[in-house]
């Protein structure tokens, strides 16, 4: 018997990992691990806390969900101290093995460093090996290690090392940093991944998303914003923008499927952003059908915004199995065969006889989706329209998402038409790229300056893929296997 990290039918993207920090709290390592609970749902392969005690720092990782790693009160009891940062991991840099597992920990010549990182460096390999050449020597295969090197190998404050580090790399990142001085967080000049501050009383804290905060009663404050650096240390929170101005750029896969529902990112709801999106949806590609039904979970509020705009009744026609993880037990050949109905089980009482609108929200490699409309029509749909709330995903990411190569995405082969017979649908529509823009309160898309990052959908990359145009940098790492 052989055990899988994932699950059958992972047909979505996913983002690398999430981030939590917090300063100057009793149970700091507690409000870490329930921070990173709640931002389980970008990265589930992995999470670790590093504690820092006022003398000495503690950490503990471990391949698995936060629940299992840190219900453990002995753990917990290992983490003492009044600042913590955590990390919760789907990789996307580095193997899926515990000497990748973040934060990572450094002692340098300053004291312990403790990083956790979400995002991605295109300029990582290369990096990389200039500063092996150069003789440093690297533990892990994750591009995080590279920021503790140019750190070690800089000089003046702290707040100064990493401002150099991170000069010198490109990339998108949202970073905490964890010192025997203070906690810092860190965006990238585009704003390409989030990252919120947020306040308990009088402790700050960091998170990747808002909805780490509500969990421990915590209000958000702000987004950090792009290119800002904050430092929260016993003299309160200092602010520094130490980089050149650039555009904007945030991934707008973020309000599509990546961030939970009931988060605020970059000042926007991400479930009135998905209603939207739905709602536009149903404007551009309406079609006669007795009801709309959403592939859970993540197609649900959008499936509601085109529900309402259509007045066609939404129901659940689809039942999700929420207890089929990421670790499963390899099945056999035959119970293979049972595909997507592992997790998601189709409600006869809603589909028989009927002409049913399915929305998700992105296609990827198409197999869960061929399988969904197999099943909708296995229990009776008359028809089956498929409704996508993102436009074709055609172009792979680099910038911190878990994306096949273009060769296995679909919509990189195919066109829709092709697309709709590949899946055996009735009808396929996905919506327009200026759609999108529109839900989210912009007139359209500017070609020459977008305000979102959507490489996926259009191959616009607003940050250099250095590593990837490179001839110079070895294309993998020597080390693959623990």
């Amino acid at each position: 018997m052989s055990v899988t990290t994932h699950p059958f039918d992972d047909d979505h993207l996913h983002e690398e990992c999430a981030v939590f920090g917090i300063f100057n709290h009793p149970e700091s390592s507690a409000h870490t691990a329930l921070g990173l609970h709640a931002l389980q749902h970008r990265g589930q392969e992995a999470a670790g806390i590093v504690s820092f005690d006022e003398e000495q720092f503690h950490a503990h990782r471990d391949i698995g969900l936060v629940g299992d790693i840190f219900s453990d009160q002995a753990v917990m009891q290992r983490l003492p101290g009044t600042a913590a940062i955590g990390h919760t991991r789907y990789s996307t840099t580095g193997e899926p093995m515990l000497r990748n597992v973040q934060p990572l920990f450094a002692d340098l010549d300053f004291g312990g460093l403790a990083i956790a990182h979400n995002g991605n460096l295109t300029n990582a390999l290369v990096t990389r090996h200039e500063l092996v050449s150069n003789g440093c020597i690297f533990q892990s295969t994750t591009d995080t290690e590279i920021i503790t090197h140019l750190m070690a190998t800089s000089r003046g404050s702290i707040v100064e090392r990493l401002i150099s580090a991170l000069r010198r790399l490109e990339g998108a990142y949202s970073l905490v940093v964890l010192t025997k001085d203070g906690l810092m967080g860190v965006r990238d000049p585009r704003g390409v991944r989030p990252l919120v501050l947020g306040k308990l009383d009088d402790t700050y804290m960091l998170a990747s998303e808002s909805c780490a905060f509500d969990i421990i009663g915590a209000s958000t404050i702000r987004d950090v914003e792009p290119g800002e650096l904050i430092v929260i240390s016993k003299n309160g929170l200092e602010s520094h923008y130490p980089f050149p101005k650039h555009d904007q750029r945030f991934c707008v896969f973020e309000y599509i499927y990546f961030a939970k529902p009931d988060s605020v990112v970059d000042g926007n709801s991400v479930y009135q952003a998905r209603k939207r999106i739905g709602c536009e949806l149903a404007n551009e590609a309406a079609v006669d059908a007795d009801v709309v039904v959403p592939v859970p979970d993540s197609g649900v509020p959008a499936a509601i915004g085109y529900a309402v705009e259509a007045g066609i009744p939404y129901e659940i026609g689809i039942i999700r199995n929420h207890y089929v993880g990421r670790t499963f037990i390899e099945p056999s050949a035959e119970i293979r065969n049972f595909g997507v109905r592992l997790k998601h089980n189709a409600n006869r009482a809603i589909l028989e006889g009927k002409r049913i609108i399915l929305v998700d929200d992105s296609i990827v490699r198409g197999t869960t989706s061929k399988k969904i409309v197999e099943m909708v029509r296995a229990a009776g749909a008359k028809e089956v329209h498929m409704r996508i709330s993102s436009p074709p995903t055609t172009n792979p990411c680099f910038y911190g998402v878990d994306t096949p190569d273009q060769g296995q995405l679909l919509a990189a082969k195919l066109t829709v038409d092709e697309i709709c017979k590949e899946i055996a649908a009735d009808s396929l529509a996905f919506i327009s790229i200026d759609g999108l823009y529109r839900a989210m309160n912009e007139a359209q898309r500017n070609d020459n300056n977008p305000q979102f990052c959507d490489a996926c959908f259009s191959g616009d990359y607003p940050i250099r893929l250095t590593d990837r145009q490179s001839g110079d940098a070895p294309k993998q790492l020597s080390l693959l296997v623990e």
